[in-house]
């Protein structure tokens, strides 16, 4: 199984100056061929595959000394994301009914995109010794060593953040050691006020780390704004702001991997609501908080992480009415609809429901359903929406090779 280690790296002037030279180079070559494609294509309506562009790359290396200077790993594979950007498009254009998704490949900014390069591992020429890695051209790079680096080195993506710091994703072909087998099952209903209520009861509080960081971005953001254009404090000033932003990421990110971690660890089959958060975002009252949130990372979380355990993220229905269902007889309400009743009483039972809590167990009870009938055994669970025998349930699962069921 591939894994990606992400570290910061340490670089000296020299190494920083030949990863910007090398980043320079990779825009320049996807650029130029892709300016070559175009022009190419609109005088005689022909194309060039990857091929071809590589055997034009080693004549353009010719002409310009410079291009010799930085990794050719670095330019082969700039070559191959602008072919896998031609096929993605034509790909989704044959898929789109209404409108196409991604759009025809695009000319690289110098500034305001993604500032990276990627090498690939051939003849030792990456190497990691402790806290050092060896890359290409720069030899010997000190980073920041937070976890065990482990397995066979695939590549190597050194990217120049927005703060100015350089990081580097090393993909590894890893072995993952396991959780121990987990018996417990939950379910799991997201939220703003609190991040999230499990079936048991759980309270997770929301840390709301952009709105903890909002003093410091708007004086970051007003300091930018006066600074003049081109000075030497507008760009301290960007770079500045740009790691108020980073804090915030690290910190959210930190949250969700530590949270994601316990929950896979602890339960073997997690059910969740499918929320489309890109229509919730159209709220201007809740765009900011959901952003906040990260509601979509953390389910990719769960999911990727529920795949190197064995575990299973179950997705119940967008249109469920897990809040509105009373979770001891099933009746409907629909004055709770507004999100303002956050408690309510049964009319048909008379049963005290706690909102949040009470969609967590309606979203339990219907993933397991939907999983069970998925997989063949839809008298496995009981009227209170539990396993009878979650050992047998993993047999199957162990049996049918299954390790993710989503229902969209």
């Amino acid at each position: 199984m591939q894994r990606a280690f992400k570290v910061t790296l340490i670089p000296n002037h020299n190494q920083s100056v030949l990863i910007n030279k090398t980043i320079g180079c990779a825009r320049f070559v996807y650029n130029r061929f892709l300016a070559i494609r175009k022009e190419l294509y609109s005088t005689e309506q022909k194309t060039l595959n990857y091929n071809a562009c590589s055997q034009q790359l080693t004549l353009l290396k010719k002409e310009l000394a410079w291009l010799k200077i930085v990794d050719k790993f670095a330019l082969q594979n700039s070559l191959k994301n602008l072919e896998i950007a031609y096929k993605n498009f034509f790909a989704d254009l044959k898929k789109a009914k209404k409108k196409k998704s991604v759009g025809f490949p695009k000319f690289k900014k110098k500034y305001g995109c993604k500032q990276s390069y990627k090498t690939n591992f051939t003849n030792g020429n990456i190497q990691i010794i402790e806290n050092r890695l060896k890359l290409p051209k720069l030899g010997w790079v000190k980073f920041h060593k937070s976890e065990q680096i482990t397995g066979k080195l695939v590549n190597v993506t050194v990217t120049l953040t927005s703060s100015g710091s350089y990081t580097a994703s090393i993909l590894c072909e890893t072995e993952i050691e396991k959780y121990p087998q987990a018996t417990q099952n939950i379910g799991l209903d997201l939220g703003i006020k609190s991040y999230l209520v499990t079936s048991s009861g759980e309270v997770v509080d929301n840390p709301k780390y952009y709105q903890s960081q909002k003093r410091k971005l708007r004086k970051a953001h007003k300091k930018l704004a006066r600074s003049a254009k081109g000075s030497k404090n507008r760009v301290k000033a960007k770079i500045k702001l740009a790691r108020i932003y980073q804090c915030i990421t690290n910190l959210r990110d930190d949250f969700l991997h530590k949270l994601s971690t316990r929950l896979i660890k602890e339960n073997s089959i997690i059910c969740i609501e499918d929320l489309r958060v890109a229509n919730m975002m159209r709220n201007h009252k809740l765009a900011l908080s959901l952003n906040d949130a990260s509601w979509s990372k953390f389910v990719t979380m769960l999911e990727y992480k529920a795949l190197w355990h064995d575990r299973i993220v179950q997705k119940v229905g967008t249109f469920y009415p897990s809040s509105q269902t009373c979770n001891h007889c099933g009746f409907i309400n629909p004055l709770v609809k507004e999100l303002k009743l956050r408690e309510w009483s049964c009319p048909s039972c008379s049963s005290y429901n706690l909102r949040d809590h009470n969609a967590a167990l309606n979203i339990l009870g219907e993933g397991l359903r939907i999983f069970t009938a998925a997989v063949g055994m839809p008298d496995a669970i009981n009227a209170c929406g539990e396993l009878v025998n979650p050992e047998v349930i993993q047999v199957e699962i162990v049996e049918a090779g299954i390790t993710r069921l989503m229902v969209v």
